[in-house]
This record gives structure tokens, C-alpha cells and sequence, in this order.
């Protein structure tokens, strides 16, 4: 039994996904069944398949805890053959910010919570507890590696592992060049017969905008929740009625902003408010 399957059955003892990695950090290739992905791939891929090979092909897809085939003979071969260990971070609800080099490593350290790190052959990873979007080149030397990627095993590290934080996650999210918001007739549409709308009231309205802002700068978690649960709430009174005006929107946006949500989010929050009430 050679070190790295050694230390796939300890990692996968204590309840990691694991797979081998041949020279070059990267997985070993697909058998002649599964090349192409001609078989559909393994059912936790992007796209669904009836995969059952028992060879570890599709990378991060085949990670495994269960001993037997880790040391089962249709891996054999392929850790006779092994240059590393790989995990799937997003397997057991964790993720790595990969910093490539120095530069990468003192802007997460100006930047980022102190959590558990590891040294790596040029950088560092930072290890926090709870899964996201994996994406690469968030910024320079920078990767996220959750779900659906795997990452190279190179020891336990130092330092307390901490919870992801909002900063972590904000680095996959592609800012939108700022616009406008909806004229309130795009969005909001007036009664249909006319009429003189019953919720035309300053005081009225301005209570229910007052007290949405406060119900979002007081949300403490799930800010994205909450913040579409206003918005749902807010056009739910009033969105069918032409109550709602560009100032009152913008208004609701920079509350969750403050907490914060991204224009993006908001964007989203809002149009999805729309959609659900069919307006």
C-alpha cells in the first residue's frame, strides 16, 4: 500500500471524498466507457447520467468515501500510478480560497477572516466551513474551489477554521454596469379603469416604505431572503395600484445594498417579486 492510498483511506475514514491525481495535479482520464462522457457522466455532475463505472473517472465526480473501492482493484492500478490525493471540498461543506502566490496571499490577508491554511508549492489555501459556487480567476491568483472541483490534499494546516463569510462569497459575483431603475410605469402599472388609487396617502405609504427599510437593515441572516421577502411584500400591497414610484424602488435597493446585498441581488430580488405576482 503506497502513501497516497494511505492517506486516501484516512481522509475517507473521517468522512472525505477522495480520488487520485496523476503527475500534473490533474485527474486520471475517463476509461474507454466513459471517454467523451459517452456513458452520461456520474449522477452529481452537471449533467446527470446512469454512470456506474467503478473506475474513478469524472474527477471530482467519482471522489468516494467508501473503502472498498478506494482500495478496491478498479483503482488498484491508477494508485500504483498516483502523484497526489484530491478532495472534494464541496462534498463535506467546505471551501478553499486558492492563492496562487505572495501577492494573492497579502491581499487575503488585509482582507479575508483568519481561518485554517495550508501551504501550497507557490501560495496558500484558506479553508472555511460552508460550500458555494466554485469559479476561477475571481481576481489575480485567486480560485474558489466548493462544489462540483477538487482540491489537492496537502495536510490538515494550522489555524481554527472559521465560517465562510459574505466576503468570500461576494468574489464570484460579476457586478453589472450601473443602471436605472424601471420607470415606475414599466414595472408598476397603474390600476387597470383608473381611479384614484387608494393607498395615495404620504403617511400611509411612507410608514409601509419605513418600515420595509427597517425590516431589511434589521434582517441578520439570510440577507438575500430577506431582502425578496420585502420586495415580494412591498409590491404585494402596493404593486398593483401605481402606488410604487422609481424613488420608493431605489429607496428599498439602497437599504439592501447597505446590508450588503449587490445591485445585481437586488435586481434579481425585485424582478423575481414581479414575476411570482404576475406583474
Amino acid at each position: 500500500m503506497n502513501s497516497h492510498l494511505r492517506t486516501a483511506l484516512h481522509l475517507a475514514g473521517r468522512g472525505v471524498p477522495v480520488h487520485p491525481l496523476r503527475a500534473g495535479k490533474v485527474p486520471f482520464g475517463n476509461c474507454p466507457l466513459c471517454r467523451y462522457n459517452a456513458c452520461g457522466g456520474r449522477p452529481n455532475m452537471k449533467t446527470p447520467g446512469p454512470c456506474a463505472c467503478s473506475r474513478p473517472c469524472h474527477a471530482w465526480a467519482a471522489a468516494t468515501t467508501d473503502p472498498d473501492v478506494i482500495a478496491g482493484p478498479a483503482w488498484a492500478q491508477v494508485w500504483r500510478q498516483a502523484a497526489a490525493v484530491a478532495y472534494h471540498p464541496g462534498g463535506i461543506d467546505l471551501t478553499v480560497v486558492d492563492l496562487d502566490h505572495a501577492d494573492a496571499v497579502a491581499w487575503a490577508r488585509r482582507t479575508l477572516p483568519t481561518t485554517r491554511t495550508v501551504a501550497t508549492t507557490r501560495g496558500e489555501h484558506w479553508i472555511y466551513r460552508g460550500a458555494m459556487q466554485s469559479a476561477n480567476a475571481v481576481r489575480p491568483g485567486v480560485d474558489i474551489k466548493s462544489t462540483m472541483v477538487y482540491a489537492r490534499w496537502l495536510g490538515p494546516g494550522t489555524g481554527t477554521m472559521t465560517t465562510l463569510p459574505d466576503t468570500v462569497r461576494a468574489l464570484i459575483v460579476k457586478e453589472p454596469s450601473p443602471v436605472q431603475p424601471a420607470s415606475r410605469s414599466g414595472t408598476v402599472p397603474v390600476p387597470v379603469g383608473g381611479g384614484e388609487c387608494p393607498h395615495r396617502k404620504p403617511a400611509y405609504l411612507e410608514r409601509g416604505i419605513a418600515m420595509a427599510e427597517q425590516r431589511i437593515t434589521q434582517a441578520t441572516n439570510g440577507v438575500h431572503a430577506a431582502v425578496y421577502r420585502v420586495f415580494l411584500a412591498v409590491l404585494s400591497a402596493h404593486g398593483r395600484c401605481g402606488c410604487l414610484t422609481d424613488t420608493h424602488m431605489t429607496r428599498l435597493f439602497a437599504a439592501a445594498q447597505a446590508k450588503g446585498e449587490s445591485l445585481r441581488h437586488c435586481t434579481d430580488a425585485w424582478t423575481n417579486a414581479l414575476t411570482r405576482l404576475g406583474l
